[in-house]
């Protein structure tokens, strides 16, 4: 397939393509999108003891599934196992995991750690 060409004009004695709106607004989008990509890498890899959730567990946690859910799962803790080490009710454990509840400040800190994560990996 032959990219499309677009008209040039040269202003300044330099030479510049003339492409319609809409595809300059997507080739600015992704440029954008790939920047915050890259900055999200760069801040993971800076951080040695950063642990990386496999891409599955990502695609669940961005598919809509609660993070605490997903995290147990990946420690391949039970609930009932979880909500003991968290000192929580089994029940308010299954309410946050439904996304019944949204979990205390108090009770997301015993749960990140029960997981051995941060907070801030679970909301």
């Amino acid at each position: 397939m032959t990219p499309p060409t677009f008209p040039t004009i040269t202003l300044g004695g330099q030479e510049y393509a003339v492409v319609p709106r809409a595809e300059y607004e997507a080739l600015r989008n992704a440029v954008d999108e790939d920047a915050m990509d890259a900055a999200i890498i760069q801040r993971v890899l800076e951080d040695p003891d950063q642990e990386l959730l496999p891409f599955e567990l990502v695609k669940r946690i961005a598919g809509g599934e609660h993070p605490v859910r997903v995290w147990r799962d990946y420690r391949g803790t039970r609930a009932a196992e979880l909500a003991a080490a968290a000192g929580i009710a089994a029940s308010y454990l299954s309410d946050i995991e439904n996304r019944k509840k949204p979990g205390s400040v108090r009770a997301m800190k015993r749960i990140a750690d029960a997981l051995n994560v941060t907070v801030d990996d679970l909301i």
